[in-house]
């Protein structure tokens, strides 16, 4: 009564009635607890309300239990620490747990080795081991699942049965149930993922929609943030294929690389935006920023550069390698580009090779082509099957197909023109217009077609393997021109004009005077005896019967001319002495 009577002098009536039903209720409370704030046998320290009531004593030994029914079902189990309403409060046999924190631990049985720090913390746990768990109901509805880590707010919350995971964030792994060999470092990283496998989500959000997929490495913010099926895929980088559903086997390294993919495979992509639309294309392989940027479905493309592919949309097996290398290809296919610029303005063309600074640069939609060197076929657009090998060759052509250029600037003028072959510096250089034209180390003319040009006025000499000892029993002889134009002269009707009679014309061959000779030994080494006529002597007689050279002077005689007159005085000879005869 004398605690009444103090009590009602320094509180309010009102109040009165309340405070004696606490100090009854903590009366009865404490007549009904069982071993509060003591220290138990066998190293055993118990303190609160029904702490280790169950207790097989001798067996269990060395346990800590702070709070409400803190390890109250405990009666084999040893080394395990309870602290908390109702933490490890089911526990029967399990030992070496940790549990700190309301109900954290509470359904354990015989699981050991774990450790859960805060509210609902491996709260169904039952015989799942060696698992850790910090944060509010992180590894909640754990039951069998052992070797899981959780280290934040409602991590692994839902994992059942699943084993050696980690998570780490608020909601990683959080719908986990079965899936084994996890780890989420990051915000709802991993949150969806329920029996998927083997994967590593490092990021806010990484892997967060992934559900049965495995072996899946994501690192960054929203990095495979879509995928639910897919597996192995590794994205790095912000937003990394971010809307990849089930596509497999890919790889993007970059913010946004691979983004859009959703079910393409055996993609990757290194760079910001490289590949960022692709969704269903599949075997590409993109290195730089924006290369393959807005390929959708095409497959089997290789892009190494800043904007190379950049626009592709279907096209298949091309390989750029170079800054804006084939930068507007949309559905050309298996085409090589490899420079900067190279192949930039191609668009349908197909199966061209491009090696060399803007290389093919202009060529939307030629097929076949081959440039290999700077400003190689350049300016091409639509010509077909070139080949083109030395820097600026076929520069200027567009619409030209089937030409040969070999040779630093070699047919560099030509536009349309077809099946010309050109060998060397500048070969076919001066060429526009004109067809079937084959230059070696000769420049050519601005139009012609059907013409061989082989070396230049500094040539002197000329060597061709072949031809000696070889027989040809018909054929006309070959000729030169003061030009080194290489001909025949037929005799046929059809290539004359003025056919007359030669009558007294040839009788001037027989002021000639053949002569023997030996040509000089710069000349003829083994001093051959010749047999001929002196041209300047020849001259003198008939000047129709000398060539001259390119300087004027006098080189040669015209044989075959002379043997024509020889025939001639020879038949007017015959007919004399046939008409004296008669």
């Amino acid at each position: 009564m004398t605690y009444v009577y103090l009590i009602k002098s320094v509180i309010r009536p009102q109040h009165a009635f309340i405070l004696l039903v606490l100090v009854a209720l903590a009366f009865s409370l404490t007549a009904h607890a069982t071993d509060v704030d003591s220290i138990l046998p066998y190293g055993n320290t118990a303190s609160g309300y029904r702490v280790m009531v169950n207790q097989d004593p001798g067996v269990a030994i060395n346990n800590t239990g702070f709070g409400h029914d803190a390890l109250f079902s405990n009666s084999t189990g040893s080394y395990n620490t309870g602290v908390g309403f109702e933490s490890l409060g089911k526990n029967i046999s399990g030992s070496q747990n940790t549990a700190i924190g309301w109900q954290s631990l509470t359904s354990n049985t015989t699981g050991t080795f774990n450790t859960a720090t805060g509210v609902s913390a491996l709260q169904s746990n039952t015989t799942g081991t060696r698992n850790t768990a910090t944060g509010f109901d992180a590894l909640f509805q754990n039951t069998t699942g052992g070797g899981n880590t959780a280290h934040g707010h409602k991590a692994l919350l839902n994992n059942t049965s699943g084993g050696s995971n980690t998570a780490t964030g608020m909601s990683a792994l959080r719908n986990n149930t079965e899936g084994n060999s996890n780890t989420a470092t990051g915000v709802s990283a991993l949150q969806s993922n329920s029996s998927g496998s083997f994967n590593t989500a490092t990021g806010v959000a990484a892997l967060q929609s992934n559900t049965t997929g495995f072996h899946n490495t994501a690192t960054g913010f929203d990095a495979l943030v879509s995928n639910t099926t897919g597996s192995s895929n590794t994205a790095t980088g912000e937003q990394a294929l971010f809307n990849n559903s089930s596509g497999n086997f890919n790889t993007a390294t970059g913010v946004s690389a691979l983004q859009s993919n959703t079910t393409g495979t055996r993609n990757t992509a290194t760079g910001f935006d490289a590949l960022f639309q692709n969704t269903t294309g599949g075997g590409n392989t993109a290195h730089g920023h924006k290369a393959l940027l807005n390929n959708t479905i095409g497959g089997s493309n290789s892009a190494t550069g800043v904007s190379a592919l950049r626009n592709n949309t279907e096209g298949n097996s091309n390989t750029a390698d170079g800054f804006q290398a084939l930068l507007s290809n949309t559905t050309g296919g298996a085409n090589t580009a490899n420079g900067v610029s190279a192949l930039q303005s191609n668009s349908t063309g197909a199966f061209n090779t491009a090696a060399g600074v803007q290389a093919l640069f202009k060529n939307t939609t030629g097929n076949e082509n081959t440039a290999i060197g700077e400003a190689a076929l350049q300016n091409n657009d639509s010509g077909g099957d070139n080949t083109a090998a030395g820097n600026g060759a076929l520069r200027n052509n567009t619409g030209g197909i089937e030409n040969t250029a070999i040779g630093g600037d070699a047919l560099r003028n030509n536009t349309v023109g077809t099946f010309n072959i050109a060998v060397g510096v500048t070969a076919g250089a001066d060429l526009i217009s004109g067809n079937n034209n084959i230059y070696i180390g000769n420049n050519g003319v601005a139009s012609e077609s059907n013409t061989i040009h082989i070396g230049r006025s500094v040539h002197t000499n000329t060597f061709i393997a072949g031809i000696n000892g070889t027989v040809i029993a018909n054929g006309l002889p070959v000729i030169i021109d003061n030009d080194g134009h290489l001909g025949t002269k037929p005799s046929s009707e059809r290539f004359k004009k003025d056919i007359k009679p030669m009558n007294k014309a040839s009788e001037s061959i027989l002021a000639l005077k053949p002569v023997t000779f030996q040509y000089r030994e710069e000349f003829d080494s083994e001093s051959i005896p010749q047999f001929g006529l002196v041209a300047e002597e020849v001259e003198k007689v008939n000047p129709d019967l000398v060539v001259r050279g390119a300087d004027g002077k006098v080189n040669g005689v015209r044989s075959d001319a002379i043997n024509m007159m020889l025939l001639n005085e020879f038949l007017k000879e015959h007919r004399r002495m046939e008409a004296q005869e008669q």
